[in-house]
């Protein structure tokens, strides 16, 4: 038996269809009935009759911070795909952050040792990869700096990382990767899908950094293959290609039928928006929509290396122009 958490995430929800359609023994943990819709509408991408695919997939009701009803989702599994997790750049919500991010990873790690899984594929972040002296490529050896100014969400799930590597040293086998912005279709009121929305609404503006890019199929691929291999106490960097945010925004608008953003928003401008959207979220109390971090990654110009997963499992991966033309049709077809 094989489990999944996180199942009702983008990541989740296409690695859950991949190995159900393959007649996989699959379980999955979910929160709410609610967020059932967003595993349906992914399935929904890649047929109408997927009815009896996820009805094939063994649904428990759980929480990852819930030890008892998790010990539950762990009877008879020999395999753990760990997708759940909080994405917040949020200070605000770092306690929130550490508690599903951190002790819910590390609830999955103890369990998985106390049921003798045979392995576990964790679903971090290139945010928890260090930042080179230079302008050198990131890839697995650019070491985290705990001395930087890292946002809450990268500390959290480097605190996650660390959690994993623990469970290595009391005999789970596992594998860990580092996606950039994973790309995908289903889901999009939040994460990377809801950029589509906002893209067919219009944008105005690109900014001057950098953004790796990487299809959520090839996410899927590369964990269902490193599961099946011998590999195990390793990391990959899972980064399609690098790309300026105005390539990247600009494409994205066109697969919608977007506006196109012509206007560069400068340094200075990013940092007035995120000040007012600071001033915003304490009067009113709504969420914020732009921190200082997230206007900073916006300027950052970094380039992800991939090559170690392309030669240890003999991946290429999608064209990224094409991924974007093919999600976008998929979400004017479901808009």
């Amino acid at each position: 038996m094989i489990l999944v958490t996180g199942g009702t995430g983008l990541v989740g929800a296409h690695l859950l269809f991949k190995l159900a359609s393959n007649h996989n023994r699959v379980r999955a943990i979910y929160r709410n009935e609610k967020k059932l819709v967003n595993t349906k509408k992914v399935f929904e991408c890649y047929t109408k009759n997927y009815k009896s695919i996820f009805e094939s997939i063994d649904w428990i009701q759980a929480d990852i911070l819930d030890i008892p009803a998790l010990s539950e989702a762990f009877k008879d599994v020999t395999k753990v795909y760990h997708c759940a997790a909080f994405v917040s750049f949020e200070p605000n919500k770092y306690q929130l952050l550490r508690k599903i991010n951190i002790e819910g990873t590390a609830n999955i790690v103890n369990l998985s040792i106390s049921h003798n899984i045979k392995k576990l594929c964790y679903v971090s972040s290139i945010a928890t990869l260090g930042r080179p002296l230079n302008n050198d490529y990131i890839d697995e050896n650019t070491n985290w700096n705990p001395e930087a100014d890292n946002h809450v969400y990268a500390i959290t799930k480097y605190g996650a990382e660390i959690e994993v590597w623990r469970g290595t040293q009391e005999g789970l086998n596992a594998v860990i990767v580092n996606p950039g912005l994973i790309i995908g279709a289903g889901i999009w009121k939040y994460g990377s899908g809801s950029l589509f929305t906002k893209a067919k609404k219009g944008l105005k503006f690109y900014t001057n950094g950098t953004v790796g890019l990487v299809s959520v199929k090839d996410v899927v691929n590369i964990m269902i293959n490193l599961m099946e291999s011998k590999i195990t106490n390793e990391r990959f960097v899972l980064v399609s290609e690098n790309w300026t945010y105005k390539d990247f925004l600009q494409s994205l608008s066109k697969s919608v039928n977007g506006r196109i953003p012509e206007k560069l928003a400068s340094k200075s401008m990013l940092g007035l928006v995120w000040r007012l959207d600071w001033l915003k979220h304490k009067i009113t109390g709504k969420r914020r929509q732009l921190t200082k971090h997230i206007a900073h990654a916006l300027q950052t110009k970094s380039n992800f290396n991939s090559q170690k997963i392309k030669t240890t499992v003999d991946y290429n991966f999608e064209p990224m122009t094409e991924v974007l033309t093919q999600v976008g049709q998929v979400y004017l077809k479901q808009d």
